[in-house]
């Protein structure tokens, strides 16, 4: 890992600019969840990961709190990355199918995977200023993976966030809405992939089928020179 990336992401581990999620990271790791009562959590913000010469960043909303929080990787440990990481690895995108924790032997093809938000958030719904405070690091990892080509948002959240947060940066006015699978142009030359969250209850209704996400992921590929 680069001396730019060891640095980011020592700061965002260090980082307690939001008291409200700095609470509630206290109060999942101490509650836990019964299943994994015997297990010490992360308990701290979490870091993106993956390859720093990526060409394709899979961007989530925030850290699941038995997920991320508890195991110190984002998409990692939960029903979610279950979903996500048989479709990665069909994709030739991970060397494995699955996400369990830091020592699983995990390896990305070209791809890092981060949230805009580095704390996972009371019901999922962060706070304008706290998604202010976090925008920093967003930035900052988005400047260090420099041949990055695409971004691939899960969800429609992500998507939002990942919107204003270019809205921001760079006055984007045009008009771009969350289609599955539609490709954007950023101001900065990178392509937007819009893509359903791998969440149960997306699967379970069929919203997202595990072939729609392959060929989602397949097309980002292709847009990625991968």
């Amino acid at each position: 890992m680069s001396i730019k990336f060891k640095k980011l992401n020592k700061t965002i581990i260090k980082c307690k600019k939001c008291p409200r999620l700095s609470k509630f990271i206290k109060k999942i790791t101490t509650e836990k969840r019964k299943k994994y009562i015997n297990e010490i959590y992360w308990g701290k913000p979490v870091t993106g990961f993956g390859d720093i010469n990526a060409k394709l960043l899979i961007l989530g909303l925030a850290p699941a709190a038995h997920g991320g929080t508890r195991t110190g990787r984002a998409f990692t440990g939960d029903k979610s990355s279950e979903f996500l990481f048989r479709c990665l690895h069909k994709a030739k995108i991970s060397n494995q199918s699955n996400s369990e924790n830091l020592k699983d032997g995990l390896k990305l093809n070209s791809t890092y995977i981060t949230n805009i938000l580095k704390c996972v958030p009371p019901g999922d719904k962060p706070l304008n200023k706290e998604l202010n405070n976090c925008s920093k690091y967003f930035n900052e990892e988005i400047s260090n993976l420099n041949k990055l080509k695409t971004i691939v948002t899960l969800g429609k959240v992500a998507f939002d966030n990942c919107i204003k947060f270019y809205k921001k940066k760079y006055n984007l006015n045009k008009n771009i809405y969350f289609k599955h699978g539609k490709s954007y142009l950023l101001p900065d030359n990178l392509t937007l992939i819009p893509c359903y969250h791998p969440s149960p209850r997306n699967v379970n209704t069929k919203l997202i089928s595990q072939k729609m996400m392959i060929d989602l992921f397949k097309k980002a590929k292709k847009k990625s020179k991968i």
